[in-house]
Parts: C-alpha cells; structure tokens; sequence
C-alpha cells in the first residue's frame, strides 16, 4: 500500500480484499485514536502492575473512597435503543465466516462476535473477521464447506456486538510512529469505521462488549475513545452502546464506578465468570492463604462467585443498566445421549437460577442451547423484555466476594484435567483455532487460564495437597504433563487434527505453569511466539 498515511507501517501481507479493510481513511482513525489515548493505556497498564504489587504485599481491595459520591449519587445510564432492551439469549463465537452465520441465524436475540478469547489473533483471523462483519452487516456474508454445503444468513438474524481485545493486548503487526498499537483500539476503530453508519441505518448498532477492565479508569478511556470516534465520523454522541464484562475481581469494587464512566455509551455489565476466577487466582497468588479447588468445584453457587453476580445485578438495576448473565462452558454431545441430557439439564438450571436472581439475559456457547435459554427466561420474564425494575437489596462487599471457599477437593484427576485442557487449547490456538469444544465443555482462553494458573497455585500454595495426601509439585507436574501430551496426541490424530503445535504447547504450559514469576497473560507470549 503506497498511501499509507504519515507514520503508519503494517508488518504483514496485505491482500486485495485485506486492503478493502486497511484503507488510508480508516488506518488515519486507527492513527489518530493510537496518538491521542496511547500515552493514557500504558499507563493504566502501569497502574495494574502497582495495584498488583500492592496485593502482592498485603493490601486487601475496598471500595474507593474517592469515588464514593458516584455510588451515593442519583443517576442512570442514558436510554438504551430499542434493539438492546430484549438481549434474553446471546450467543458469542469468533469472527470465522461459518460461526458468524450460525451465531446471527441462531435464534439469539443478541450475538457477541468475539476478536479476544476465543478468537486466536493472527493477523489473517483478525483482518479476516473484519471482512466477515463488513459482508455480514450488509447481509452479503455467505460461506462453503469443502462437502459443498452452503450457509446463508436468514432474513431474521441476531442483534450484533462486537468484542474487541482488552488493553493488555497489542496488535503487533501494525505500528504507529514506531510503536505497536493496542489490539483493542485496532479492532475497534476499522469495523467502527466501516460500519458504524451502515449499522445505524439498518437500526442495530453500533454496538460493543468491552473486556478485561480492572478500573473505572479504564473505562473511561474507552468513553473518550467512543467520543472521538463519534466525532469523527460525524455520529450523534452515544449512539454507540457499549457492555462492559465484569471479569476481574478488581472490577468489582468499581461496578457502579464502570456504568457511571460509561453513561451516555453504556448497554449494562455482564458476569464474565471464567476470566473472573483467573483474575482471583492471578491477583491473590502471593497469599499463602489464598487457594482454591479445582476448577470444577467452582461454580456460580460458591459463596464469592455467588455475591459477585447478584452485586452486578444490584449495580445495574439501581442504574437503569442492563445486567447478562456469563457462560456455562458445557455443549451439546451427540452420540451420548445420557451424557447429553446431563449437559442440557446443566444448561437449564444456570440460565433458571440467572433468570430467578434478575438477569436480563446469559450467554450460550452453542446454537443448539439458544431454546433452552430461552425458555427458563420466558417462564420469569413472561411478555417483558427485560426485568431491569427488578430491585436487590443486598449490601455486598470485600466479606463476600473475598471469601475464597472452596479449598477443596483437589484431585489427581482434577491436576491432569487442567494440564490436559491447557495443552489441547494451546495447541489449538498456536495453530490458529481460539475456541475449541474439548471434554464436552467449550474451551477458550479464559478458561485456558484457569487451567495452568491452578496448576501454578498448587505447586506454589502450602495448601496445594490432593485429597490423597501428595503436595503438587514441580516434578509431579512435570511427569503428568509428558503424560497428558501423550493423551493429547493420541486424541488429535484420531480427530484427524493437525497436532503439530502441541509439542510446542506443551513446553509453553510447562513454562507458564512452573516458572517463579507467574506470567500476567498466557496469551502474551504465545502471541509473541505466534506468526
């Protein structure tokens, strides 16, 4: 591309339909954005370096003393459109032309298409999703399998929302004035560009979910980038509506603090649980404390997971915000049809105890459970949209949500699971594949993290002991990782998957999770180590 504009470089292939998307007037927004909020982002990421180290010697999170006019004021978000009041079922996937057709044809009321955990960042994923939203908007996306079979949108289709990647992420193959951009202000300024008019014409959009943020201060630099993207474009101020993802314990003394920042833009929260347990592993791994059992036995019943969701509905009625329910990582099973009705009766309960305690709405990771969903919010919602009047009057606080518990079990079967899944979820994503069904559950980074952050704790923590009596260590680790590859090659190639990248994976994992210095993000050096 000759007419790049002044002080931008793209260190990667540009094809003729990739330069439909990385057009000068659209990589200027990207250059604008990048020189005027850069400054601002790194030094947030500073900021959650201090607050760790702060954590790390002692200090136990509160509320803010600072901000504590914001929580006592009397104030809402602005009005939402239309297409946000009804978001009962929302289905999220990467930006892969099949899953995008699928997600929009599901039945869903909202789709959540995903540039972050479970979409693997290689420039062809990134660049090619944002070709696939650009057809799809415009209903023009259609996509051939190598059988023959042809998938089409419907005339009825899902309310789009797009998921950039989080602050931490950059986006390497593209610099500015020599300095990499932020993966998230990338993703975020070309398909606003793009689409954003086209979006507002067709009456949805443009809308987006926001990930990973530890502080009303990140979101308020989310606000400001919303605010000059608007004004570039020449869009009305808050026409984009943005929901931000509570998944980071830190978020959570900052709830009402996140929806006031992001007032005029924002469409409410949502209970992002899997990255939500990494973060409490990550920030309190130095407490020796501090250790929780295995991933399985952490479910949205426990005591800190359980007062967590209901603050965030709490948060999010009082502010006239929407508040969505996160995941369950389990899927249909075919051939198994025992294994099946467990798997959907799972389904059922999570979306019927979401739906009782005032969610608008939760998450499935599968079209086939978009019915089961949505039925357990009929039968609380009946004809309404929404249940954003639904009131709680509970006082949450540190007590509750820094209440780790359980402890226990910890099981040989419970170590291998972890090794096994992070394994099989890295291998994938190195060859470019984010969101991967392994053991019946749907895998993605988030919960890739929970798997060798646990490890890493147990062989840390005095309290690290399985239930036999054995205390993880490294060398226990070691041998069932050499195991758990074997286990993990076996099943690829009987998949007839290309399991190249696992060896790969597998020293990667053994790195993460035995190195002395915990690493902050798994997904950073495998970006890194990624074309």
């Amino acid at each position: 591309m000759s007419n790049m504009p002044a002080g931008v470089q793209i260190n990667a292939p540009i094809s003729p339909e990739f330069a439909t998307i990385l057009t000068p007037e659209a990589l200027a927004l990207v250059a604008k954005l990048h020189r005027a909020f850069e400054p601002r982002r790194r030094e947030l990421l500073k900021a959650r370096v201090a607050r760790q180290a702060r954590i790390d010697a002692g200090e136990t999170p509160d509320f803010l003393p600072e901000t504590k006019h914001i929580r006592d004021g009397n104030w809402k978000i602005a009005p939402l459109p239309k297409a946000l009041e009804r978001r009962r079922t929302e289905i999220t996937g990467p930006v892969e032309a099949k899953m995008v057709i699928n997600a929009f044809n599901s039945g869903a009321d909202s789709y959540m298409s995903d540039f972050e955990d479970s979409n693997s960042p290689r420039w062809d994923n990134q660049i090619q999703g944002q070709i696939n939203l650009f057809k799809a908007i415009r209903r023009e996306l259609s996509f051939k399998n190598a059988a023959g079979k042809e998938y089409k949108l419907n005339d009825k289709i899902a309310t789009l929302q797009i998921r950039p990647r989080g602050w931490h992420l950059d986006e390497k193959h593209v610099l500015v004035d020599g300095q990499r951009v932020s993966g998230g202000v990338f993703d975020f300024a070309l398909v606003f560009f793009h689409n954003a008019r086209e979006q507002i014409a067709r009456g949805a959009g443009p809308f987006f979910y926001l990930p990973k943020m530890e502080s009303h201060l990140e979101a308020r630099l989310w606000n400001d980038i919303f605010v000059m993207a608007q004004n570039e474009i020449g869009i009305p101020q808050g026409t984009i509506k943005a929901t931000v993802l509570i998944e980071t314990i830190l978020a959570t003394f900052e709830l009402e603090e996140i929806l006031y920042e992001l007032r005029e833009h924002s469409a409410g929260l949502n209970a992002g649980r899997w990255d939500y347990i990494f973060s409490c592993i990550k920030k309190f791994k130095r407490n020796k404390d501090f250790c929780l059992a295995q991933r399985s036995a952490i479910t949205m019943e426990v005591p800190f997971m359980r007062s967590y969701a209901l603050a965030l509905v709490k948060a999010c009625h009082k502010r006239g915000a929407p508040a969505m329910g996160g995941m369950s990582a389990l899927i249909p099973i075919k051939n198994d049809p025992v294994a099946n009705e467990k798997a959907l009766a799972g389904i059922r309960h999570d979306k019927t105890r979401d739906a009782n305690d005032g969610f608008d709405g939760g998450w499935v990771a599968h079209p086939g459970l978009v019915p089961i969903a949505a039925e357990e919010f009929q039968k609380v919602l009946g004809d309404r949209p929404n249940q954003w009047e639904k009131q709680r009057d509970e006082n949450f606080g540190p007590k509750d949500w820094l209440n780790f518990q359980p402890e226990t079990p910890i099981t040989e079967a419970g170590v291998r699971n972890n090794i096994n899944v992070g394994i099989h979820y890295l291998g994938s994503w190195l060859a470019g594949n984010g969101c991967v069904p392994i053991h019946n559950l749907m895998e993605d980074a988030a919960t890739a993290e929970i798997s060798r952050s646990q490890v890493w704790q147990w062989v840390v923590s005095p309290k690290g002991i399985l239930d036999d009596g054995r205390k993880v260590t490294a060398d226990m680790v070691r041998n069932l990782i050499a195991e758990e590859l074997a286990k993990v090659k076996t099943f690829v190639t009987a998949q007839r998957e290309n399991g190249a990248t696992y060896d790969q994976a597998a020293v990667i994992f053994e790195d993460m999770s035995l190195s002395e210095n915990y690493p902050e993000f798994l997904t950073l050096p495998l970006y890194e180590a990624m074309e």
